[in-house]
């Protein structure tokens, strides 16, 4: 988990003493440093953060939303496109 890029930025974050304490530990059951432990739990939120997009922004990033290429620009906003639209 951790390389030579680890040491460029730096933040605070501060525990409780039982967080703390529990940190500690799992650093020390799993030979690691806590500091890993941190980056990896920092890790793993981004990561699901970024898989919680919408729909929306699923079909944004596929390319599925925007303009259709080659066809009339002005569809939904020229009224001309709307004769017998909703008639019966």
């Amino acid at each position: 988990m951790s390389d030579g890029y680890m040491k460029d930025h730096r933040i605070t974050v501060r525990f409780s003493p039982e967080m703390r304490r529990r940190l500690k530990a799992a650093a020390r059951r799993g030979k690691t440093r806590e500091s890993d432990i941190v980056r990896g739990a920092v890790e793993v939120q981004l990561a699901a953060g970024e898989d919680s997009l919408t729909a929306y922004e699923h079909a944004k990033k596929a390319g599925l939303i925007g303009a259709v290429k080659g066809t009339t620009r002005d569809l939904s906003t020229n009224p001309k496109y709307f004769d017998g639209f909703g008639g019966s």
